[in-house]
């Protein structure tokens, strides 16, 4: 058995992390370094949400112009007009469809915060059209997606970056530097978790739609369900047909910091437990989640309750490493080391912002590197909560296969792996 790490051992492994940590981090950018005869053009699509933050993070960004702000719901495109202005010197023009996008050549960058079912067909056709992409995550609505968009990016050589933002975040790099260094030893189990104070989303009535959203246009590659009032614009993550349900809405970026710890790319085994429990309305996705990813000997695992927000740590988001001399605690900025004794020898408190993830991508995209959640990362990350809910949904463990991630042996299941029908002039195999 290994002895345990105390200050002293911590303190000589923790010696060596500067140059890793120095690597890791040596390629951020300067704002020296960007001249005004490189702006990039960036349009943003989808608002209503997280595209705000987009718009106005890239907008931020020396050498940037946001041109373009893209929603299906035309009641939300002023605002954000009109806060994405506030940080640069001309007002970026509405549009309603994405498409209209993809023929102005100005554009280098389309930044995708649509929902869940247009990442990738969006993301490829962007590819298609010659744009650099900044997805948010997840990447994909289905595993066949995610194989998709990677090879759209390869094919047509384009930058495009999952939004797992932890990934730029100097913290997070210098935490996982140290795990790579050997400070926790040999590092067999990660545990993630989400804890929230979801509400019910009540029983949907099929109503008009609203004026000014096309809701034809926001189903888009999906075939076409009814409105319902409860549906738009967040409920959706909770329905199979649109979303992904919490593992593939905030699970995705603990884990893809699990997996980015632990080394690991593809599992072997996955198993899923849970279900519906709280509230009796209309979501289909799990509400309480529990899911094992196995990778040989080594293991992460994901805990999801939307509804209790009490989580591991006392906290509602988090990741732990635990090796067979020590452990880590990582929440949403810092860090915190436990020798063998549960004895603190390293806390840090850190900082982060989006801003990291988007300077990033802007420098991939000049210096023709791949950024630091490049589409293959984000894609691999995506694909556990796909295959943590196909667990869940076929009600039984996946065998998959450790090289690509695929199912084995399961009919039913290997159904899920991709969507069966896309609405006409959407199906992202056309473009690739």
């Amino acid at each position: 058995m290994s002895e345990p790490l105390d200050r002293r051992r911590f303190l000589e492994k923790s010696a060596a992390v500067g140059s890793a940590f120095s690597l890791l981090t040596s390629t951020s950018r300067s704002a020296e370094r960007v001249s005004a005869n490189d702006t990039l053009v960036v349009a943003v699509v989808g608002v209503n949400g997280r595209g705000r933050a987009h718009a106005e993070g890239f907008a931020q960004q020396p050498g940037v112009e946001v041109a373009y702000i893209c929603d299906v719901d035309e009641r939300i495109i002023p605002r954000a007009i009109e806060q994405t202005a506030k940080y640069q010197e001309r007002k970026p023009q509405g549009v309603r469809d994405f498409r209209e996008l993809l023929d102005d050549k100005s554009v280098d960058i389309i930044s995708i915060a649509t929902p869940n079912h247009w990442h990738a067909p969006a993301a490829i056709m962007a590819c298609a059209a010659g744009k650099h992409v900044y997805v948010e995550k997840p990447c994909s609505y289905t595993a066949e997606e995610g194989e998709l968009t990677i090879q759209a990016a390869r094919k047509y050589d384009r930058v495009v970056q999952m939004g797992n933002q932890r990934r730029s975040r100097a913290p997070m790099i210098e935490a996982i530097g140290k795990i790579r260094d050997g400070v926790l030893g040999n590092v067999l189990v990660s545990r993630t978790w989400y804890n929230s104070r979801r509400g019910s989303i009540g029983v949907g009535k099929e109503v008009a739609v609203p004026p000014g959203l096309d809701f034809d246009l926001w189903q888009g590659p999906a075939p076409a369900r009814p409105y319902k009032d409860n549906l738009v614009h967040y409920n959706w993550h909770w329905h199979w047909h649109w979303g992904n349900g919490e593992l593939g809405n905030n699970g995705v970026h603990a884990i893809d910091v699990a997996r980015w710890g632990m080394g690991v790319d593809y599992p072997s085994y996955v198993t899923s437990t849970g279900g519906r429990i709280r509230f009796d309305d209309d979501q289909e996705t799990p509400d309480t989640h529990f899911v094992a990813f196995h990778f040989g000997e080594k293991m992460i695992t994901w805990e999801g309750l939307s509804w209790s927000p009490f989580g591991p740590e006392g906290s509602q988001f988090g990741i732990s490493f635990h090796g067979d001399e020590g452990s880590m605690v990582l929440d949403d900025t810092g860090y915190r080391i436990l020798d063998m004794h549960n004895k603190v020898v390293e806390n840090v408190a850190g900082t982060g912002s989006d801003a990291e993830h988007y300077a990033d991508f802007l420098e991939a995209i000049r210096t023709g590197r791949r950024p630091s959640s490049d589409i293959e990362e984000g894609h691999q990350s995506t694909l556990l909560c796909h295959l943590g809910n196909i667990s869940q949904r076929t009600g039984r463990p996946l065998q998959t296969d450790p090289e690509n991630g695929h199912i084995l042996e399961d009919a039913e299941a290997q159904k899920l792996w991709a969507r069966e029908e896309y609405r006409e002039g959407f199906d992202p195999k056309a473009f690739v």
